[in-house]
């Protein structure tokens, strides 16, 4: 077992590496045992997860080190210990001073851990498990839900299944039939005078951080640092797409807006719904993403988007589907949020349990 192999508390069984009982024998001090803890002495310096019964009798490879089992800690509960930030911080502060940082094993043995009695340390444990399965709960349901609406978007964006009440036949069209383009552009970062105005400015960081709508940017131009670059005033309803590097991320401004020059500004023309074309272009995006990889820089351009070929419904059947689309959307957005609340949660109670300020009957 490596230290890739621990991930989130969990040991990632997928691509452990096999050897052979006579090596095996030969590293039979880091024999693997049930209820044992393994933690990362370096590269994922401190991540711990517990050893299961399906693992033991496995190895442990350098940059791993084990943590037996004993009388004294509860094994749940020292997980809890040294993967929450007051463990966390009391390895940071033991690393070695070398450029390859380690927690070396005897600075490692020396960690201070406050200790309540077993009974007490096995409650606390059994109060952050049931946190921890609230938000594994959740991240299963986040999963299972983004899956359907893949399913959905596979179904509706292509005609495969068409919502009651609709029967038209659909257009076969390019995107550039069905919008204005035009890309971004940059102020020279060196004048201070264009930048720190009231025009939102954005960039590809800002699309990958906000997701389908975008209305406020980290940076916004000055009316002087508009007129002096080749960036447009884009209105509101302007589908945002990723021409470099993040290829074809796609948002929706909510705001009049301009862009940079790695950004392409998408108005639909009327009776094309720009909500449509957003979930259309994010069903494509893995495609898009192989046809940008040539040469030494993976781009897109004005032409090669503008060629984009999709069927297109009615009007009225674009909202239809659009508003399917949102309704999932919106619902996986508040399960996500209700996640981020139970993660919350769990850091708020593992400071007040694992620090004494509150104590479990």
């Amino acid at each position: 077992m490596r230290v890739v192999d621990i991930v989130d508390g969990r040991i990632d069984e997928s691509e452990l590496i096999t050897t052979s009982e006579e090596i095996s024998q030969a590293y039979k001090r880091t024999i693997l045992r049930p209820d044992d803890l393994v933690i990362a002495l370096r590269g994922k310096l401190g991540a711990i997860a517990k050893i299961g019964v399906n693992l033991a009798g496995a190895n442990l490879t350098r940059g791993v080190a084990l943590l037996s089992s004993s009388d004294r800690y509860h094994p749940e509960y020292l997980r809890f210990y040294l993967s929450s930030t007051i463990g966390q911080n009391l390895i940071e502060k033991n690393l070695n001073g070398s450029a390859l940082q380690e927690i070396p094993i005897a600075s490692l043995r020396r960690l201070p851990v406050a200790t309540p009695p077993l009974a007490e340390q096995i409650a606390i444990a059994e109060a952050l498990k049931g946190a921890e399965a609230r938000i594994a709960a959740l991240e299963a349901l986040i999963t299972k839900k983004r899956d359907l609406k893949q399913a959905a978007m596979q179904q509706l964006l292509t005609g495969k299944t068409r919502l009651p009440g609709f029967s038209s036949e659909w257009e076969t069209v390019k995107l550039g039939e069905l919008a204005e383009m035009s890309s971004g552009g940059t102020p020279t970062s060196s004048v201070s005078a264009y930048y720190g105005g009231h025009i939102p400015w954005v960039s590809i960081s800002d699309m990958t951080g906000q997701g389908k709508f975008i209305s406020s940017t980290e940076r916004k131009l000055t009316d002087l640092g508009l007129k002096n670059c080749s960036a447009k005033l884009f209105p509101t309803g302007t589908l945002l797409y990723a021409m470099y590097a993040s290829l074809g991320e796609c948002s929706i401004a909510e705001a009049p807006l301009c862009s940079s020059q790695a950004i392409l500004g998408i108005q639909p023309h009327a009776n094309t719904s720009a909500q449509f074309l957003y979930y259309y272009l994010s069903s494509i995006r893995p495609t898009v993403k192989l046809m940008g990889q040539h040469g030494t820089q993976s781009n897109l351009n004005k032409a090669m988007i503008q060629n984009f070929q999709l069927r297109l419904p009615p009007y009225k059947e674009q909202l239809a589907i659009t508003e399917i689309l949102s309704d999932m959307d919106e619902e996986i957005a508040a399960l996500e949020a209700e996640a981020e609340k139970a993660h919350a949660i769990k850091q708020g109670m593992m400071q007040t349990l694992l620090t004494g300020k509150v104590r479990l009957v």
